[in-house]
């Protein structure tokens, strides 16, 4: 088994609630975990073979190799 090295990303929640799911990569894309953070929660997510997309709801910040992003409520 290789290990992944794919890239990641940190979600913190600036609200109750904030769900962070993670979308499966393939020909149909389904969910395949769900995550809900409470206020000041941070979660590291990294994307795999398996995991091609990552949902945000809710209000939080997203940083990125690319740049930080904050989602609007």
């Amino acid at each position: 088994m290789e290990p992944t090295t794919g890239d990641y990303i940190v979600v913190k929640a600036k609200d109750q609630g904030v769900q962070v799911i993670g979308l499966t990569r393939g020909h149909d894309t389904r969910f395949h975990h769900t995550e809900k953070l409470d206020k000041n929660e941070v979660l590291i997510c990294q994307f795999t073979d398996h995991t091609s997309a990552i949902k945000i709801r809710g209000k939080a910040i997203v940083m990125t190799k690319f740049g930080t992003v904050e989602t609007d409520q």
